[in-house]
């Protein structure tokens, strides 16, 4: 599966009411890690398909979700499970580091 892109109209029927695992990608134009990271975050999409729906919000374009989630730095990968927030990571981390946070939780 390919990454959605939500935005603050949508992220409650495409995050929260999600019945599968949702690992959100904070992210934003201008910032060079979150370029880097973008790859790694397809691959997964393609890895865990039906397991894990992998969501992208820019944060220049959608201000109040992730003011609502204590979004402060970019990129912040937070992953929801059943409509609650369990876990994140801040920064380009390396994709063993996001799919071992992904394994906790599948």
């Amino acid at each position: 599966m390919e990454p959605i892109h939500t935005s603050d109209g949508n992220f409650e029927n495409d995050v929260l009411k999600s019945s599968t695992l949702v690992l959100v990608d904070f992210w934003a134009t201008w910032c060079g890690p979150c370029k880097a990271l973008a790859p790694k975050l397809d691959e997964i999409a393609k890895e865990y398909g039906e397991k894990v729906v992998v969501a992208k919000v820019d944060i220049d374009q959608n201000r109040e979700t992730p003011t609502k989630f204590g979004v402060r730095g970019v990129p912040t990968l937070a992953l929801f499970k059943d409509g609650e927030l369990v876990d994140q990571l801040v920064g380009n981390h390396p994709k063993d580091s996001i799919t071992a946070l992904l394994d906790k939780h599948v």
